[in-house]
This record gives C-alpha cells, sequence and structure tokens, in this order.
C-alpha cells in the first residue's frame, strides 16, 4: 500500500515542535481525513473536498522534513477552507485560495515554529504564494537544508557544468547551459533533452 492513515498522536512524529495542537484542531474541526504517502515525484500533497457524505481528503508526502511536512499540510489546509468559504467557484490557486494560505502561514509564522531561515523565506513566500511549495525555488532552497542527506546527493545547481549526473529513475544526464530557470541537460542514452530544475536531487557519476 502507498497511503497510510494515520491517527492524530502518530502526526506528531511528521510536524515541528509546537505546531501539533493547532494542525489537530484543523483536521477535527473539519473531519478531514488524512492520509501520509510514500515520495511522489509530481506532488508534494493532494486535497479532495468532502462530497457525498465523505470527508475532506488530504494527503501529504511522508519523506518531507517536519518543515516542509507542515507547511505542504498548510497549502491543502488552505484549499479546504478556500472549499468552505467559496465552493468551487474559484479557481484552485486564485486570490481566494492565496488569501487562506497566507493567512495560515502567518498564524504559524507568528508562533515562532520555524527556523529563521525557514521564517525568512517563508515571509517572501507570503506575499503572493505559488500555486506549489515546489515551484518557490527560495524556499525549497532553504528548505533543502532540513533533509536527511543521502550519500553523494546533490541540487543539480551545485553541479558542475558539463558533468554527468544520474537521476532518481536511474537515467544518465550531462548537464548543460542554464536557460532562464532551468538547465538544459541531455541523457546519454537518447540524445534527448531535457529542461530540469535547478533544485532537482541527483548523484554525481565520478
Amino acid at each position: 500500500m502507498s497511503k497510510t492513515e494515520h491517527p492524530l498522536q502518530a502526526l506528531a512524529s511528521y510536524l515541528p515542535d509546537n505546531s501539533f495542537e493547532q494542525v489537530a484542531y484543523f483536521l477535527q474541526h473539519y473531519k478531514v481525513h488524512l492520509t501520509i504517502t510514500r515520495q511522489r515525484q509530481s506532488v508534494l500533497g493532494d486535497y479532495r473536498n468532502a462530497v457525498n457524505g465523505k470527508n475532506h481528503r488530504i494527503s501529504v508526502n511522508g519523506n518531507l522534513n517536519k518543515y516542509a511536512f507542515l507547511i505542504t499540510l498548510l497549502h491543502e489546509l488552505a484549499h479546504l477552507l478556500a472549499f468552505e468559504q467559496y465552493g468551487h467557484r474559484i479557481q484552485a490557486h486564485g486570490r481566494e485560495w492565496k488569501s487562506m494560505y497566507s493567512g495560515l502561514l502567518k498564524d504559524f509564522i507568528a508562533r515562532k515554529i520555524f527556523p529563521p531561515d525557514v521564517e525568512q523565506a517563508l515571509h517572501a513566500a507570503v506575499q503572493n504564494p505559488a500555486a506549489s511549495s515546489c515551484a518557490e525555488d527560495g524556499l525549497m532552497r532553504v528548505l533543502y537544508r532540513y533533509d536527511e542527506k543521502k550519500n553523494d546527493t546533490v541540487l543539480l545547481e551545485d553541479v558542475a557544468k558539463g558533468a554527468c549526473f544520474i537521476t532518481k529513475d536511474g537515467r544518465i544526464f550531462k548537464k548543460g547551459e542554464q536557460l532562464r530557470k532551468r538547465f538544459r541537460c541531455i541523457e546519454k542514452d537518447t540524445g534527448l533533452v531535457y529542461l530540469i530544475s535547478p533544485l532537482y536531487e541527483v548523484k554525481l557519476i565520478d
């Protein structure tokens, strides 16, 4: 099974200190069915609104560090709050969602839960939240510092131009020049060109 439902007390181990009680309030008050999943490449979290008598459903990747886990959970809770107030009449990441998400972030920032570098990055994110925390390079770069590091794993932006690296799915690439926000990388086996985020986690090849 890729998903596991976690009782509230077990959830505390995924969260930073002093954040559990407020998170538990939201989950209980809105009757949220929370699942913690294995790592997903395309999303960090997901929200499904209550329908046909079923509860609101939120999932969050369980491999995230505690600060990234909380931020992702707040992102999804903002969808819930926006749905509760506006229903389906709004865009998924429109101004109503941004307002809810900014409000949640400000509340948790005020609780002094985050270390100073994460707090500073969140202050910037509050001004105009992105549709995904994955899209906020500054925030992702800071959160990466708190990940449990794997042997010889680095961010693509730290790989030298012309060097080869291997991705999580086992493909080998050669790093090229930067085009706007992404790096032009050539897959060794096929010669195909891919534009890859500078914050993508890769392994160097000797």
